[in-house]
């Protein structure tokens, strides 16, 4: 087992670090604080190849897999900037495309996506069913060659900044009668999709919005892959890249909160001049985050490699299991950085407690803790569904 990465990763690492460095927390939180969004620092990632390392060079991209792509959420989340749309847009919607699409979607799509000019966001949740696909309410049904998609979605990620949103709805099986799922690549002006922002209690420059669909008519190529039969074997597509990359942002953030603290605690000094991290009641929790979020880095690490090596069921298992760990891990580093700074930990300036929420809502989204454990049960433990 190899936990080196190789010389290109090793590249790709610095560079995305200096990168995210140049921009800082500071620029996120402005960002989020004025309305905008990160447009600056997403033109200059697509600009110098970061978001499409995962996409075939065919198409404009890297050519690497979900390993390189973990890499720069990572290591921007460690320069204070969490950037959710790379979950959304080269994660789930250029590996849906790319997989399970049709060779005019791919080169219609693809390049974009890698060099950030365009964004597809990503709408599977719903009101009544959560993401549960089994009972999704949106539904897809044919007028001709043409399709017409009605429901709600709720959650969707930034659609304000997207041209496209990748739809979860269902269709009627004309052989069996049975609704099946699929996926529509919709543009975010088609007549008929309306947007509500949600307020959140989360600082972020990416906005969440409820989306209607009232008979949104599509052309039959909006229909992601050849048949309808693509439509379940690209939504599971998805989900494994999904689950790494956020994982990936959870561990960032949590190194980029540690790291925060560990600078501050090692320099304050009070009673007596001694620095507060020279104190065990300080410094042993500030130690016990950093053991969870590098162990919660091994875990991506190994759920990237199983992904890239085509080992989906493995890397099923693996990906839940890092998400479940990168977002307990980053929860507890926010915390015990604010809890080690004071009340200089609560302060905008110092830059901690502006990820509270982010990382409260890394133990929901997009699959909560829950719902991983009741996974592993069944498919490690071999115990009955419990739902």
């Amino acid at each position: 087992m190899n936990f080196d990465l190789t010389d290109e990763q090793d590249q790709l690492r610095d560079a995305v670090r200096a990168l995210g460095r140049r921009y800082g927390h500071e620029y996120f939180v402005r960002k989020a604080k004025a309305g905008e969004h990160t447009t600056e620092l997403w033109h200059e990632a697509g600009r110098l190849g970061y978001l499409g390392v995962n996409i075939p060079t065919e198409y404009g991209g890297g050519g690497g897999g979900i390993t390189e792509l973990a890499l720069v959420c990572e290591e921007l989340a460690a320069a204070g900037c969490p950037l959710l749309l790379l979950v959304v847009s080269p994660a789930i919607a250029a590996t849906v495309i790319n997989k399970h699409g049709t060779e005019e979607q791919r080169k219609r799509h693809l390049p974009g996506l890698a060099d950030g000019s365009q964004k597809i966001v990503f709408a599977i949740t719903e009101p009544d069913a959560g993401s549960n696909f089994h009972r999704l309410g949106t539904v897809a049904r044919r007028d001709g060659d043409d399709w017409l998609l009605s429901g709600r979605k709720v959650y969707i990620s930034g659609v304000d900044e997207a041209d496209h949103v990748l739809v979860v709805a269902r269709t009627e099986d004309s052989s069996t009668g049975k609704l099946k799922p699929a996926l529509f690549i919709v543009p975010t002006d088609a007549p008929g999709l309306e947007k509500s922002k949600l307020d959140m209690e989360i600082l972020s420059p990416e906005n969440q919005f409820l989306l209607y669909l009232d008979d949104v008519r599509l052309p039959a190529d909006a229909l992601v892959g050849e048949s309808l039969d693509a439509g379940l074997p690209a939504l599971f597509a998805g989900l494994n890249p999904e689950r790494i990359t956020v994982a990936a942002m959870g561990a960032g953030t949590g190194r980029y909160a540690i790291e925060k603290a560990s600078d501050y605690t090692a320099t304050r000094k009070v009673w007596g001049g001694r620095s507060i991290g020279s104190h065990q009641g300080v410094a042993h929790p500030l130690a016990h985050a950093a053991v969870q979020v590098e162990l919660a880095r091994l875990m991506i690490q190994k759920a990237a490699t199983l992904y890239d090596a085509g080992r989906d069921l493995e890397a099923g298992v693996s990906g839940n299991m890092a998400k479940y760990a990168a977002g307990e891990a980053a929860a507890l580093a926010v915390d015990t950085a604010v809890q080690a700074l004071g009340g200089a930990g609560m302060t905008t300036e110092y830059g901690v407690a502006t990820l509270l929420g982010a990382v409260r809502a890394g133990r929901i989204a997009p699959v909560s803790r829950e719902m991983i454990l009741n996974f592993v049960a069944q498919h490690v433990l071999g115990q009955d569904k419990s739902y």
